[in-house]
């Protein structure tokens, strides 16, 4: 898709420093979770664009973007200052490494990694399929959504900076009879760590689907 203006169905304020915001999905848009978009704004006359991951489960009517603001950012005071029924001019989708309906997912998040391993999760549970989220994160997101995937029969481990994070995913990875696909999302420290995790675990690190958030 080439860029379109779409308009914002709905904001919510996750915690100080993140939102989720909702956005009309354009006709012919088709998405998976784990896709991400590029949004291009006018900063002082200039065009600057970034990337943010999809992070609901499908993209029927709307699709969702978790974004976590930087105050020192040259978007996210624009970002701050969006409402509803604004425009955001958006393009894509873009990346590889996403949700292509496997029996059976285990997402690492850590940080905003959680935006996309949520959806995921969901799209899974919805599609039949088995899921597990290991997120890592001193101050959580979508505690909510988590909880109602658990309930779902989710396997679920949300941990600080002190959790014994191999423990978690190794717990994760043996959860089921059906070998995972693997899905890494965050920083890059976080990257490093979940995949030597992953190793640790006995799981196969290099066939995992990894988006890297820089």
């Amino acid at each position: 898709m080439e860029d379109s203006a779409c308009a914002i169905a709905g904001i919510t304020p996750l915690r100080g420093d993140a939102i989720a915001i909702d956005v009309e999905s354009p006709a012919g848009f088709d998405a998976q979770p784990g896709q991400f978009v590029k949004l291009t704004f006018d900063v002082d006359g200039e065009a600057v664009s970034r990337f943010y991951t999809i992070s609901s489960p499908d993209v029927t009517d709307t699709f969702e973007l978790t974004i976590e603001l930087d105050p020192d950012g040259e978007v996210s005071p624009l970002l701050e200052d969006l409402e509803p029924g604004d425009e955001l001019v958006v393009s894509g989708p873009f990346g590889r490494d996403f949700y292509e309906g496997e029996p059976r997912v285990v997402i690492l998040a850590g940080g905003p990694g959680i935006g996309p391993a949520v959806g995921i999760a969901e799209r899974a549970l919805a599609d039949g399929g088995d899921a597990a989220v290991v997120y890592l994160d001193d101050d959580p997101l979508y505690e909510d959504r988590l909880t109602a995937i658990e309930s779902d029969g989710a396997f679920v481990s949300i941990l600080g900076p002190d959790g014994d994070f191999d423990a978690a995913v190794a717990a994760a990875i043996d959860d089921g009879a059906v070998d995972p696909q693997l899905f890494i999302y965050g920083f890059a420290d976080f990257i490093d760590r979940a995949t030597s995790a992953v190793g640790r675990a006995g799981g196969e690190a290099d066939a995992a689907k990894i988006e890297n958030f820089g």
